[in-house]
């Protein structure tokens, strides 16, 4: 198990290096840079465009060095330091940029997931086994609902009726009076307040989905032959339901962590900017577009680590979850 553990990581190491390579690379592939979108900016502003400054800011950040020169400018601290290097956009380190976005990404991202599970298990163990009665009908026909409708749409249709039949406006995560001010219990229960629309909005695709996987896969576990075997046996159903089944049909739930965690980070960009959510997926968003390079190569090394921790987490959890899965020749 140790070998395997050191093997996983060195292939962890070799990824995040080329993936860093990759996205740095492709960040700079469309034409033009930072430093041209800026000067056109202060043109179409009517400023008067300072080719000094220009100058100023083109060595100040390395742009005027070869691409793979700016990123050993960019790595060599990061791995060393920890320094994230500096955003060309907000003429700020990219670390305080991201910090209390990824917070906040953080706290409705989870509470998302939580959703996603208390709501779609239940329903999906009841839709196992209630099969083709009127609740699995309905459940069925909801959840084909919430996989054709996109999250922003959603988030229009929820906006209009707080708003109306409410009298809330649920854009952004705090009220005006608590945006600026320190972290208190006052505030956070401000944030508590404002969670359930994006929560609802952002969880409702994954209900959706995991309901159709996990119905599917239970359905699959109970015509096999163990649980017809047990049954025959006398054993209580929901015993047998609980015990094996369920447990077996978690496998692709587990298997699918990699792309969750990634997702905790960046969230979904156009619900958070519809809602006007301060989480890291419309800044991430704003430095593509803008092609601040250092902050939108950092927040994707970011995602990448997540990614690839998540799939080295899953396979610990299913190695525990289905004692049948090894990954030692020896076992």
């Amino acid at each position: 198990m140790a070998s395997y553990f050191f093997r996983r990581l060195v292939y962890m190491v070799i990824v995040l290096f080329l993936v860093s390579i990759l996205s740095f690379y492709i960040i700079n592939l469309p034409p033009g840079s930072w430093i041209q979108n800026y000067a056109s900016e202060l043109e179409a502003s009517g400023d008067i465009v300072d080719q000094a400054e220009l100058d100023f800011l083109l060595k100040r950040y390395g742009l005027d060095l070869p691409l793979h020169e700016q990123y050993v400018r960019w790595i060599v601290p990061l791995v060393t330091e920890g320094d994230f290097g500096q955003s060309f956009e907000w003429g700020q380190p990219v670390w305080p940029l991201i910090e209390e976005r990824l917070f906040l990404t953080m706290t409705v991202s989870i509470a998302s997931l939580i959703f996603v599970y208390v709501v779609s298990i239940p329903i999906a163990l009841y839709s196992a086994v209630k099969q083709y009665s009127i609740g699995d009908y309905v459940f069925s026909f909801i959840g084909l609902i919430g996989l054709a409708t996109p999250n922003f749409l959603i988030a229009l249709i929820f906006m209009i009726i707080m708003l109306r039949v409410f009298g809330v406006t649920p854009g952004g995560l705090f009220s005006p009076e608590y945006l600026r001010a320190p972290w208190s219990l006052a505030k956070i229960w401000d944030m508590i307040t404002h969670l359930p629309v994006p929560v609802i909005v952002v969880g409702t695709a994954g209900t959706a989905g995991l309901i159709r996987i996990l119905r599917a896969q239970l359905l699959d576990e109970f015509q096999k032959q163990y649980v017809i075997t047990a049954r025959s046996k006398g054993l209580r159903e929901r015993f047998l339901i609980m015990k094996y089944p369920l447990r077996m049909a978690f496998n692709p739930i587990v298997s699918n962590i990699g792309s969750l965690l990634p997702q905790i980070v960046s969230g979904s960009a156009i619900v958070s900017i519809v809602l006007g959510l301060p989480t890291t997926g419309p800044l991430l968003l704003r430095a593509l577009i803008a092609q601040d390079t250092y902050a939108a190569a950092s927040m994707l090394l970011m995602l990448s680590v997540l990614t690839v921790f998540g799939v080295f987490l899953s396979d610990i959890l299913l190695m525990w979850l289905d004692p049948r899965i090894r990954y030692e020749k020896g076992n």
